[in-house]
């Protein structure tokens, strides 16, 4: 089933029967990273490859089931996307979207500050990504240039969620209260151990890259950890004189030490600067085509050993990794698979997006997003039916959906 990745520079060998892995790109202090072709689409993706010792022995399990459970939640072209998520006895696979043009660090660090145009583009990828990470309840807490890899064109794509949050982490006083990050993009409010709003520090974040964009250097800096402490809590710094006065007032505006008066992403999309060679509008509840996972295409087609396999806990961590979530179910439903996602579609009152059997996209009245509802073909009579739940899904939405499609729990495939 599965030839084992060892050495940094491995012959191609196949894992799991699907993954062709080829030669390593990187590597970190827990994990090597590897280029690979699929080859069920024969599209690259990147394997990142983990050693289960090493993460257990120094407690940072708790990172890697974070980062799969906020994964799994997002679909957006400014995101890396996680594809699989597969495990040997000894090892953890994560399958990911292959960026081929690296960190955006790099570039930085080689060429300096980008022109503000360039500067503005990547800006409102990652506005765009931030601002669908907060409609999803995911607050990312280590946005930094070295978390942001460029695609082969040029595209920004947002990774490492390994220190994220979600809202149901949130106490009864609506704050977070993990300290994170890292210290020249952690935000003052974080420093008074008081408690602090996810999305606030976000946008904190997201302000000091925007100045290294524009500068090339960063905002705050110091050799002594505690004086660039200080410099934080009080908000000094000074914009270089060649950006524009347009780009410093926003950067102003995201630097706001109080977080009660900080820009919000509402506001920072309506900003002059950052509107500037915008197509449209920036939407947090759109790209639904973009949104479905490439499985989709499953839809069209009868499940074959491997679709099988991969739906497997022993094959697929996610749904093993977050023991009690269920925020994601599979069963059976008696029926062709056509005719179960027109009940599927009957159920909740919408239309599937897309063409084929595809996915089922379920929204709330303000846009948010609910649930996903995908079907696959089993047989001629018999599909599985694959729900994944979204905040304000609740018993009422969703509790009768498997009668509603003949389902039932005795022709379940793997309960998540």
């Amino acid at each position: 089933m599965m030839s084992e990745i060892s050495g940094d520079r491995p012959s191609e060998k196949i894992l799991f029967d699907r993954y062709a892995v080829g030669r390593l790109l990187g590597r970190g202090a827990f994990a090597k990273v590897y280029h690979a072709r699929d080859t069920l689409t024969g599209s690259s993706v990147a394997v990142k490859c983990i050693a289960k010792h090493r993460i257990l022995k120094s407690g940072l399990s708790g990172n890697v089931e974070r980062e799969i459970s906020v994964m799994r939640r997002l679909r957006h072209p400014n995101i890396v996307r996680l594809h699989s998520v597969l495990a040997s006895k000894s090892k953890i696979y994560f399958v990911v979207d292959l960026a081929k043009g690296g960190e955006l660090f790099s570039r930085i660090s080689k060429s300096g500050r980008l022109t503000e145009d360039l500067a503005r583009r990547y800006f409102q990828q990652l506005i765009s990504a931030v601002g669908y990470c907060h409609s999803r309840g995911v607050f990312h807490r280590d946005l930094k240039p070295e978390n942001l890899l460029l695609d082969e064109s040029g595209d920004l794509k947002v990774t490492d969620f390994g220190l994220s949050a979600v809202s149901d982490q949130i106490r009864t006083d609506g704050l977070l209260h993990t300290l994170c990050g890292t210290p020249a993009y952690v935000a003052p409010e974080i420093l008074t151990k008081k408690g602090y709003d996810g999305a606030k520090i976000d946008v904190w974040s997201c302000g000091v890259i925007l100045f290294v964009l524009v500068a090339g250097y960063l905002p705050f800096n110091d050799p002594n950890l505690m004086v660039m402490y200080k410099k934080i809590y009080n908000g000094d710094y000074k914009c270089p004189r060649w950006a524009s006065p347009e780009a410093k007032n926003l950067i102003s505006r995201l630097l706001d030490s109080n977080p009660e008066t900080r820009i919000t992403i509402d506001g920072v999309i309506e900003d002059p600067w950052f509107k500037k060679g915008l197509k449209g509008p920036v939407r947090f509840f759109h790209d639904h085509e973009a949104d479905m996972p490439k499985r989709v295409e499953l839809g069209d087609r009868f499940m074959n050993a491997f679709d099988i396999i991969s739906f497997s806990t022993g094959f697929d961590l996610s749904g093993l990794i977050e023991p009690g979530v269920t925020d994601r179910e599979r069963f059976t439903a008696v029926g062709a698979a056509e005719g179960v996602m027109v009940k599927v579609e009957g159920y909740f009152g919408v239309r599937r997006r897309g063409k084929g059997l595809g996915v089922c996209v379920v929204e709330g009245q303000n846009g948010n997003f609910v649930g996903r509802v995908w079907v696959y073909r089993l047989t001629e009579g018999v599909s599985v039916v694959e729900v994944e739940k979204g905040v304000g899904w609740g018993e009422v939405i969703g509790g009768g959906l498997r009668e509603a499609v003949e389902g039932g729990g005795e022709g379940e495939v793997v309960g998540v």
